[in-house]
């Protein structure tokens, strides 16, 4: 399955369940499944004590957080394709004249 067909199958899951809502709602759920993440890693790796290990729990969030982030792009009519491969190129650029992809 590609990118649009995922973001399809999520855009007809969220109509058929009535799950549909706005933007600030889409958003906050977003920012709370990263903070569900963040918990996992803390947990995972007692506050920092010991090396993170990827788990079941893991994989559940990271499904959480790929749901919310297309439920927000579906929210806003953002095509996730094109906006990856804005991203990727403007991270080639980045990486060609600098050697990194971070932002001066």
């Amino acid at each position: 399955m590609d990118i649009k067909e995922i973001q399809n199958k999520v855009r007809l899951f969220t109509a058929e369940k009535d799950l549909n809502t706005s933007l600030e709602i889409r958003m906050m759920d977003l920012v709370s499944e990263i903070g569900e993440m963040a918990k996992e890693v803390l947990k995972g790796t007692n506050y920092g004590k010991k090396p993170f290990r990827v788990n079941e729990d893991w994989s559940g969030e990271m499904g959480d957080v790929l749901f919310s982030l297309i439920c927000l792009a579906n929210t806003t009519d953002i095509d996730l394709e094109e906006s990856i491969n804005k991203a990727l190129d403007k991270y080639e650029k980045r990486f060609s004249h600098k050697g990194s992809i971070g932002a001066d």
